[in-house]
């Protein structure tokens, strides 16, 4: 699988390291409830997600990857701190 990088370009997907689905996380004061559902609580689909994956052996950006679960294709790659995820850091 191949991870186009905003910033590098296509590279193997053996530079990136894989962080979980792309959620965006609770207030540090927020309830137990939304921890809970954060940390616990995951859908498993059949379909595009979306995922946060980090360029460790690259540039060092974190990015948020739309990846098909299916058949692996990667449908969209963007900069995490231009989405959702990045707008309350």
């Amino acid at each position: 699988m191949r991870i186009h990088c905003p910033l590098c370009g296509a590279r193997d997907r053996r530079e990136f390291s894989y962080k979980g689905a792309a959620l965006v996380r609770p207030l540090a004061a927020a309830e137990p409830e939304a921890w809970h559902a954060y940390v616990n609580l995951r859908e498993n689909p059949a379909g595009p997600l979306a995922e946060l994956w980090y360029h460790e052996m690259g540039c060092g950006s974190w990015l948020q990857v739309t990846r098909d679960t299916v058949n692996h294709s990667v449908l969209e790659v963007v900069l995490a701190r231009d989405t959702a995820l990045g707008a309350g850091a």
